[in-house]
């Protein structure tokens, strides 16, 4: 637009009369624009290229200033979160920690069914807020936790096997006892799909001594796994007649990370 306009004052000026913007008079440009116009100074071709110029340089300063805090104000805007926006974590504070229970009725008396999954589903767990145990926005259900929002979920479970040689035992079960054993903690997903999908196992063979007073073992798993609404997750375990649901040492649980 500059070129434009001096191409226009060029043509309507002499070159003598542009002229003066060349040499020292053109740093006081600026302050001779603020000075009160008069007939003499109107009728310069001088001063007139001068009055022009300083005009269109203002503009052009005011418009980029203009361009620059929109440009600010529309970053800010972008970085500063608006409070009409939805939050984009969970709705829900979803966890859960099952602690053992003394209940001998601890395991499935089905046992080895198909359709349930390898192992013995531990059933009895203590969900009430005794000890350490708690449920927030999660129901158990038949020894299964049931998940109430579909996310990303950290399930983990820990086992404890504990055998102690008892003289009125069965000769027999001790004998089967203290040979190696697998001992294996399942935890499993129960979705629409009839037959339970197993998400992680731990296993270790073992064997425990004539001599020792009682043998102790302790099987940890845990892992992040994707959980739809309504799916529900269990643990199952080998040798369920050496399981000891200590509170301490069995538990199981999971909670929401996303």
């Amino acid at each position: 637009m500059m070129a434009v306009l001096l191409l226009q004052l060029r043509d309507t000026y002499s070159k003598s009369g542009t002229a003066c913007l060349t040499g020292e008079e053109l740093g006081d440009l600026n302050q001779s624009l603020d000075v009160v116009e008069s007939k003499d100074r109107v009728a310069d071709p001088c001063w007139q290229v001068k009055w022009h110029l300083g005009k269109l340089i203002k503009k052009m300063m005011s418009r980029i200033l203009q361009e620059n805090m929109s440009a600010i104000n529309g970053d800010r805007t972008q970085a500063l979160p608006r409070r009409d926006e939805p939050s984009q974590g969970p709705t829900l504070r979803i966890a859960a920690h099952l602690t053992g229970s003394s209940k001998r009725s601890s395991t499935s008396p089905y046992n080895y069914l198909s359709h349930r999954g390898i192992g013995q589903k531990i059933h009895s767990w203590e969900s009430s807020r005794r000890g350490h145990s708690f449920l927030y926005n999660v129901e158990l259900w038949n020894g299964e936790l049931v998940v109430p929002q579909t996310g990303f979920y950290y399930i983990y479970s820990q086992t404890y096997f504990r055998f102690r040689e008892n003289e009125n035992e069965d000769s027999g079960l001790l004998e089967r006892i203290r040979n190696p054993k697998q001992l294996v903690q399942y935890i499993y997903k129960l979705t629409n799909y009839p037959d339970p999908i197993l998400l992680m196992k731990s296993a270790r063979t073992s064997c425990w001594s004539k001599k020792a007073e009682y043998g102790l073992y302790s099987i940890y798993q845990g892992g992040v796994f994707q959980l739809k609404k309504e799916d529900r997750i269990f643990v199952s375990v080998s040798n369920s007649d050496i399981v000891d649901m200590d509170k301490e040492a069995s538990f199981f649980g999971a909670f929401m990370i996303g």
